[in-house]
């Protein structure tokens, strides 16, 4: 498909969506806001919950791509996560194969494989094999499971109604890493606009998964379908790693919260409910 010309940018609140507010218009997409909160200085953004199916229905009207951004980041209650993550997924992919639109980006997360063990190897630098994306999912949370639900429903809805997808297992989307296990998921916010734009824009990609980091010199996972839509990360965490190291230390086998992708979600998840 060309590039996408008006996307639906869901979320366009949070932290990440922010970020993809000021940087995805220098790549020629003109975006159309949408958040449960109104957003400061964006007199023109839709204020409405993904529980709203009207309103998701005229968000959606005559945008040739959504990307999706919106919902639960964190572990929480079921009851919040599938208002939030599950039902309010379904309810966007129903407004958007009803309004024609051609192609979402979901937001996916590393936590649908988060109790995958991490890369062995003789170093960090230099895992013996990195993580495919056809690893089946492990989630490490109810967070992780409602991404496991979002990716498999885009597979339905390119299967049954022809409806692309590019689900997005993203690592960590933050200006600078702020641990030692991020400097294998990092992705730099400009990397972020880069993958995008280049899952908004590429052809014929029916449903893809992807992993999404920058190219970091401690990466656990394979990016070749990320590369194959023609993403071309330019950064890398590894300029963090001595202040980080020196602070934390290196990653330890030893330690349950480093065994596995997902980190301290796979052991010790916030928000847990009890």
């Amino acid at each position: 498909m060309p590039a996408a010309r008006t996307v639906l940018l869901t979320g366009a609140a949070g932290g990440l969506g922010t970020l993809m507010r000021g940087l995805l218009p220098a790549y020629g997409h003109e975006l159309r806001l949408l958040d449960a909160n109104p957003i400061e200085g964006a007199p023109d953004a839709i204020t409405a919950d993904l529980a709203d199916k009207e309103a998701l229905r005229e968000a959606v009207r005559g945008v040739d791509a959504i990307l999706h951004l919106a919902g639960i980041s964190l572990e929480a209650s079921f009851d919040r996560i599938l208002r939030a993550n599950i039902e309010g997924t379904y309810n966007l992919y129903e407004a958007a194969r009803e309004e024609g639109v051609r192609r979402v980006v979901f937001a996916s997360s590393n936590h649908a494989v988060g109790f995958v063990p991490r890369p062995a190897g003789e170093s960090p630098l230099a895992p013996q094999a990195l993580i495919p994306v056809e690893t089946r999912h492990r989630p490490d949370t109810l967070y992780g499971l409602s991404k496991c639900f979002g990716e498999d429903l885009a597979q339905l809805y390119w299967d049954r109604h022809g409806l692309e997808t590019v689900s997005v297992r993203i690592g960590s989307c933050f200006m600078e890493p702020t641990s030692v296990r991020m400097l294998s998921v990092w992705m730099s916010p400009g990397d972020g606009a880069r993958l995008f734009h280049a899952a908004l824009s590429a052809p014929e990609v029916g449903h893809s998964i992807v992993y999404g980091s920058s190219a970091n010199t401690r990466l656990w996972w394979d990016l070749s379908t990320a590369r194959a839509l023609g993403y071309e990360p330019q950064d890398d965490s590894e300029q963090y790693a001595g202040k980080l190291i020196a602070e934390q230390g290196e990653l330890d086998p030893e330690n349950p919260e480093h065994a596995f992708l997902g980190g301290h979600f796979a052991t010790d998840p916030p928000q847990w409910p009890h």
